[in-house]
């Protein structure tokens, strides 16, 4: 494991730039159309998969960077083209980190290739955790799913809600809880292999922002899948579950890990790199507009009232990305989040770019409120980085709790 280092190697500066090109040339003239559609953006999720950008070769080589940096580099790339667009090629990686964090190798394996389909029939996946009356709390989750002796199946009976790709998708992993006395200890992860009768789309939400991307309600009714389908798999589940319940009558808080955070933990400073490249393509915009808009016979950016708030801004995002690749390169190199490192990153990240967005749009004034000038998106994209995957007050919680050691609520 290398040291620590804010300097890209030639091939992660070779690799940028292509993501950087795809971005400004494929992404960014696209944006407009496809946030007013609302739909989910296939010619460009097929455009990039023809490239090799929406493969699981490419996110596997980010994923095993040995410096961390790969996938926070990505992120803020393609998210400086879109947040919309981008989410529509990346939210499959989030079932993917639900099957790495959860799954036995040859799970990964089967279902990982089969998330992302090929250049010539494209496919997406999506993570199935959040319910109606479950999103931050995810002990207040409700559905179960229930071993089948006679058959060997396991049977899923719930609704998600919030799901990125939800009802389009070809594999879902979904979270559900096996053992209700256990709370969040008794949650497992479920492959629900394409076309599984019992599974639908329920609601396609309209969104403030993001809007190129799917998000939808699956619902689970009598949804039977082979007990191999459980990630990690049956043995590990019982033995996981033995445990909690030993520490339960024990009068401890149970054991083990559990489902649903094993992702969001390998994937927030991830979601901090995706803000950081909101804010960033806003502050760019910004900064160009003020050096080219002229008040009172000259630049805007003259006043200082202007140029503070570039300045702020960019200081701001770069303190972004450092917390970000911070922690991407300690969960890599094995390091423990012992100050909660991971939400840090992904909070101030999140909290940056609603600010920056907003500011850029006083920056350009009216026109900033316009749709006839992408801050505009970028602000309405924002908002959703201080809520999906750990609302800000989450991220708050865990910070204070793994600083102080006390379960404070």
């Amino acid at each position: 494991m290398g040291d620590f280092t804010l300097d890209l190697n030639d091939d992660q500066r070779s690799v940028r730039d292509w993501i950087h090109g795809f971005a400004a040339d494929v992404m960014r003239p696209a944006a407009a159309e496809w946030d007013e559609r609302e739909e989910t953006p296939w010619p460009i999720i097929q455009e990039a998969a023809k490239i090799g950008l929406y493969s699981l070769d490419f996110y596997a080589q980010q994923f095993f960077d040995p410096t961390g940096l790969g996938i926070p580099m990505t992120m803020e790339e393609l998210f400086w083209g879109d947040a919309g667009i981008a989410l529509s090629i990346v939210g499959t990686g989030l079932a993917a980190v639900g099957v790495l964090a959860n799954g036995t190798e040859e799970q990964i394996g089967t279902w990982v290739p089969q998330m992302y389909g090929d250049a010539a029939d494209v496919k997406v996946a999506a993570f199935c955790s959040s319910e109606p009356d479950a999103g931050s709390d995810v002990g207040a989750m409700r559905t179960r799913a229930v071993y089948d002796e006679a058959t060997g199946e396991w049977v899923l009976n719930g609704t998600k809600t919030w799901a990125t790709n939800g009802g389009i998708a070809d594999v879902h992993v979904v979270v559900a809880v096996v053992d209700p006395e256990l709370g969040t200890r008794g949650h497992a992860s479920f492959i629900v292999p394409p076309g599984t009768p019992g599974l639908s789309q329920g609601q396609k939400f309209k969104k403030h922002g993001i809007r190129a991307s799917h998000t939808a309600e699956v619902v689970l009714e009598d949804v039977r899948i082979p007990g191999d389908c459980l990630l990690g798999g049956k043995d590990k589940l019982d033995e996981r579950l033995a445990r909690a319940r030993e520490r339960a009558a024990s009068g401890g808080a149970g054991g083990g890990r559990n489902a649903a955070m094993a992702t969001f933990e390998a994937s927030r400073p991830a979601v901090g790199a995706m803000a950081v490249g909101t804010a960033r393509a806003a502050y760019e915009y910004a900064l160009e507009y003020a050096t080219g808009r002229e008040q009172f016979g000259r630049p805007i950016i003259d006043n200082q009232g202007v140029a503070f708030q570039l300045a702020d801004m960019r200081t701001q995002i770069d303190a972004a990305r450092l917390l970000v690749w911070r922690a991407s390169w300690m969960a890599t190199a094995g390091k423990p989040f012992t100050s909660a490192e991971g939400s840090m990153s992904k909070l101030f990240a999140s909290e940056t770019a609603k600010k920056v967005t907003a500011q850029a749009i006083q920056i350009l004034g009216g026109n900033g409120y316009t749709r006839e000038y992408p801050v505009e998106r970028m602000h309405r994209d924002s908002a959703i980085y201080t809520i999906f995957e750990g609302t800000s007050e989450i991220q708050r919680l865990v910070i204070a709790r793994t600083l102080s050691g006390v379960p404070i609520r």
